[in-house]
């Protein structure tokens, strides 16, 4: 909406503040995004933009599924979505089409298993004057507005953070930006690439004020009216603090609400918590987002687990045990508790609805409020 707004005011000879209308748009339209990435070398993943649907299945069988189909000119990532087979690619081209008419659709590689990173800054002239990276705890695939932040990122390697910090610099003077903007990238071991950019001040900049004490929409504001703004260092290395932002949701509020999360927001609130690391800030935030924690004294002390693949069963093996010398009753689905089972912890097997003769089935457990936490790793 508002960048339409700001072009129609460019057009009638009002002055712009800030980022000009033709920087906005190099960002909001998908096709000359990723054009100014490929000629800045900065890596993407493979994408084309959509032409007919002949094309774009073309385009998807040859990277592979899955693919992220993205239109133009959308908030909250309206109509954004990651098909894995033609059938959903299909469909998904008719909602971003008829969302984003005027304005191209890309669709790109989505990259599975790889972890998303956000850049907040501001910039005056094209040059970064403060930022903010934080991580998500989800895998890239999630919205950044139904995603958990932590602030310092906790878990990046050096070269990582290398990376973003030199593709932001490049994005910012090419496009000449003044005021607030946000970057999302994809990282998978060292190799980082850009998803996209919102010229605009995201979400998350109320949540890295207040952890950095230092107020990034008022450098943008001052920035904006051509004042002359200097960087105030952040000294990372002497924080005694980490802050999670957790996202809260009213699926139970919504009759028929779809409760997986997906490209597109869905959540209607945030809570940010500080913590000594990052355990103990999570784990406040999950609490003042109205997650409610097992507890065996008040007789709450059923857990379910379905740990996916082996390295995630292997990670989480101290900490089954652990909660089995807490107190917890541990049940878990057929491969976990193979696994579990042949490391000597103590745990019960249910049954997923595709074993629909074998009980206890942990749908009727579920409804039933005999579990009261589940853990489950895809």
């Amino acid at each position: 909406w508002y960048q339409r707004r700001v072009h129609g005011l460019h057009e009638n000879g009002v002055k712009i503040l800030g980022t000009q209308p033709d920087s906005i748009d190099n960002c909001e339209d998908r096709g000359r995004f990723s054009k100014m990435l490929d000629e800045l070398g900065i890596d993407q993943p493979k994408w084309s933009t959509l032409k007919n649907n002949d094309e774009a299945i073309a385009f998807a069988d040859s990277v592979g599924y899955p693919v992220l189909v993205r239109p133009s000119y959308v908030l909250s990532g309206a109509a954004m979505n990651v098909a894995s087979n033609r059938e959903d690619l299909v469909g998904y081209l008719t909602q971003a089409t008829d969302l984003s008419s005027d304005h191209p659709v890309v669709i790109s590689k989505f990259i599975l298993g790889a972890k998303e990173i956000e850049m907040d800054a501001v910039a005056q002239d094209g040059r970064i004057i403060n930022y903010a990276v934080s991580e998500h705890v989800e895998n890239a695939g999630v919205h950044s507005g139904d995603a958990t932040l932590v602030l310092p990122a906790q878990n990046l390697y050096v070269e990582t953070m290398k990376q973003v910090k030199r593709m932001s610099s490049m994005i910012a003077q090419r496009l000449k930006i003044t005021g607030p903007f946000n970057i999302q990238f994809l990282a998978r071991g060292n190799m980082v690439k850009v998803i996209e950019c919102n010229m605009r001040a995201s979400r998350s900049f109320p949540f890295v004020s207040k952890t950095f004490d230092i107020n990034f929409i008022e450098l943008a504001t001052r920035a904006m009216c051509g004042e002359v703004v200097k960087s105030r260092p952040v000294p990372l290395g002497d924080m005694d603090r980490v802050c999670v932002k957790a996202p809260m949701f009213s699926f139970t509020r919504l009759a028929g609400a779809d409760p997986v999360l997906r490209c597109e927001m869905s959540s209607t609130g945030e809570v940010a918590c500080y913590g000594m690391d990052k355990y103990e800030a999570f784990q406040k935030a999950l609490i003042s987002a109205g997650f409610k924690w097992p507890n065996v004294e008040e007789g709450r002390n059923n857990i379910c687990l379905s740990l996916g693949p082996p390295e995630s069963k292997f990670k989480f093996l101290e900490q089954a045990r652990a909660l089995v010398k807490m107190g917890f009753n541990l049940f878990a689905t057929k491969g976990t508790y193979v696994f579990l089972v042949s490391k000597d912890v103590k745990c019960k097997q249910i049954f997923k609805p595709s074993e629909k003769d074998q009980k206890p089935q942990i749908m009727d457990f579920l409804s039933e409020g005999k579990i009261d936490i589940l853990i489950n790793i895809p």
